[in-house]
């Protein structure tokens, strides 16, 4: 039988990873807003997404989840749009992918629409910056619809509350980091229309905006678009949006606290653990090490948690990604192990097996072939983002809001190349450590079997 080849190229044969492959041209106006332009002509459409640096950490301490609350009115009606119409308008001329989402370091707008009614999405995201308009039973209503997310996405699955949980635990009272973006409910029914109004002129303004455009557009003419349909927004009060919620470039510190056990929903049949570490905020070199780490230690059925844990000693169920390093970028961030006990593992042996391979790591018992795995996992997710226009739009934009370059996006494959055996092993010493964790066990119906 003939074959293609007579032998498989080596491990780490990949040759040179190439950088972002499309132009990125950036402009600031007067009133601050930035925006992105990435000019691709592969077929007629543009994607627009647009960035504001604001999330559930800029919630009030006294309405937690106020961010993702505004996420759902921004759709409700503005000063020359009435409720409903926003979608309607852009569906109706072939619109898709309308929607938005918020986490702790942002909230952000997407449309993806035909080339030629690129104005039409511009000038409805300009008038829903410049004039909001809410009624009371508009603000019933969403709060009726985040009640039901919650219920559907939170209290409704199984370990759906885990977030609420660690936040609260890892963070102290009052961190801004210290709840999820849906927040509570309850608080929020008791926000007044003046807290409304200060929250979005503070932070929709567009000076704490990026506006991405990726598609068959040319940059000088969506600067134009721009400048027509935002240029007379003013941009937002004076002073640092961030400065009432505690900012910190602060080092983290280092947690220790006792397991936390909680009982999950009947429908879970296992228990599920969570080790957290609070960790260095992104960007910078921990980060990037730490991202590294999360993919050769969590992603894929290649990854160690999964040989060590699955493979080798059955004590979990197969996850596709099993950690995570955050990246959230003020103060402090978290590196996250998640992962099912199998039927009759209790919680407590799973955590004893996920700190046997951390600490594997920590001593520097790395392959460098699973380097070299963790950093291809990481371009092939990379270049799948950026194969939409939508989501290679997301990520223009995030490298612009959060780290002040959209042209930066270039970069991650290079950082990942220069990310060393030694750094991953560093990286696990110092931030990974029992002193710095919190486990978490949601315990389901199994039970740990005794010998």
């Amino acid at each position: 039988m003939r074959r293609a080849g007579t032998t498989a190229p080596a491990a780490g044969a990949a040759g040179e990873r190439p950088g972002f492959p499309w132009p990125v041209a950036e402009h600031r106006l007067a009133n601050g807003l930035r925006v992105v332009v990435s000019p691709d002509h592969l077929v007629p459409v543009a994607a627009v997404n647009l960035w504001y640096r604001v999330g559930s950490r800029h919630d009030p301490a006294e309405l937690p989840g106020l961010a993702h609350l505004f996420e759902h009115l921004m759709f409700e009606g503005s000063e020359q749009v009435g409720r409903g119409e926003h979608t309607a308008l852009l569906h109706a001329i072939g619109a898709d992918g309308v929607n938005a989402s918020t986490t702790m370091d942002r909230t952000e707008y997407h449309q993806t629409v035909p080339a030629d009614a690129l104005d039409l999405a511009l000038w409805l995201e300009a008038d829903r910056m410049a004039g909001l308009r809410w009624s009371e039973d508009v603000l019933r209503n969403q709060l009726a619809v985040v009640r039901r997310e919650h219920q559907q996405q939170h209290l409704g699955t199984p370990y759906g509350r885990w977030q609420e949980f660690a936040l609260a635990s890892v963070y102290p009272d009052g961190h801004p980091y210290g709840h999820p973006p849906i927040g509570s409910v309850e608080r929020l029914a008791e926000v007044d229309p003046g807290t409304l109004a200060a929250f979005h002129g503070r932070h929709y303004a567009p000076d704490n905006a990026v506006l991405t455009v990726v598609g068959a557009v040319r940059p000088d003419e969506v600067f134009a678009k721009a400048e027509r349909y935002f240029g007379g927004v003013p941009a937002g009060p004076a002073g640092p949006a961030d400065a009432a919620r505690g900012r910190t470039a602060r080092p983290p510190q280092p947690l220790s606290g006792p397991v936390l056990r909680l009982e999950a929903e009947e429908r879970a049949d296992a228990d599920r653990v969570y080790l957290v570490h609070r960790v260095p905020a992104a960007p910078g070199a921990d980060h990037d090490a730490l991202t590294v780490l999360a993919a050769l230690l969590g992603r894929g059925r290649g990854a160690r948690l999964h040989r060590r844990l699955v493979v080798e000693r059955p004590l979990a169920r197969a996850e596709e990604r099993a950690a995570f390093a955050w990246g959230l970028t003020h103060g402090s961030s978290l590196f996250t192990v998640g992962l099912t006990a199998r039927p009759g593992i209790g919680g407590d042996r799973l955590i004893a097996g996920v700190e046997s391979v951390l600490d594997e790591i920590a001593a520097g018992r790395i392959d460098p072939a699973e380097l070299e795995r963790a950093r291809a996992v990481l371009h092939a997710g990379w270049l799948r983002s950026l194969t939409a226009f939508g989501s290679r739009a997301d990520e223009l934009a995030r490298h612009a809001a959060l780290h002040e370059r959209a042209a930066g996006i270039g970069d991650l494959p290079a950082r990942s190349a220069a990310v060393t055996v030694a750094d991953l092993a560093r990286v696990a010493r110092a931030h990974l450590g029992r002193e710095n964790r919190f486990a978490l066990v949601l315990t389901g119906a199994a039970k740990e079997e005794r010998a």
